[in-house]
């Protein structure tokens, strides 16, 4: 039997975006891919619109060796995105070696600023939640800024917020199958 295809789900403890992680987890399911949810820290992380997850990962538990699991990571928006997200050296670490490894990298919402700065959109185009500082960081980070729902470049996929989260979804687990 072919192992599971899977993708790490990242959010933030607070104030994650609650339709950018179910939407694409619908698609996920539909699509027969797996997931796990992993956050900055463990214990209760609760969403924008109350939805409440219990993490028992941090991004830190995950190692090199633990990619190798995954066909992708999907990175979740959302106003916790600028305070426990974009800075985040682990996070930024992992974005790499999924970016390396030829996996399937993808954010959404203000989350697309942590593949900036992991350094993955060099001359790739992008988007973002429309925000100042957050398209900055998407051209401090080497990207082309695309004001579109849903950008697509490579293996690289980002979406600008909650209304694209389903089409995001479907990507992401489209791409996924491909890989």
């Amino acid at each position: 039997m072919p192992e599971e295809k899977r993708v790490l789900i990242v959010i933030a403890p607070v104030k994650f975006r609650d339709e950018e992680l179910s939407e694409p987890i619908k698609y996920l399911e539909k699509a027969g891919i797996g997931y796990d949810i992993i956050s900055t820290q463990t214990g209760l992380a609760v969403g924008m619109l109350g939805g409440k997850i219990l993490i028992e990962k941090t991004v830190q538990d995950i190692t090199q060796a633990g990619i190798n699991r995954y066909g992708g990571i999907l990175i979740v928006g959302g106003g916790g995105s600028p305070d426990h997200l974009w800075n985040s050296v682990p996070l930024q670490a992992l974005v790499k070696e999924f970016y390396a490894a030829g996996k399937v990298v993808s954010a959404i919402c203000l989350s697309s600023v942590v593949l900036a700065k992991a350094g993955v959109l060099k001359e790739k185009q992008a988007t973002v939640w429309n925000d100042d500082a957050a398209i900055e960081q998407l051209r401090e980070g080497g990207a082309t800024y695309k004001p579109e729902p849903i950008v697509t470049d490579g293996k690289v996929i980002t979406a600008n917020g909650p209304l694209a989260a389903a089409g995001f979804g479907e990507k992401v687990a489209r791409a996924v199958l491909a890989a």
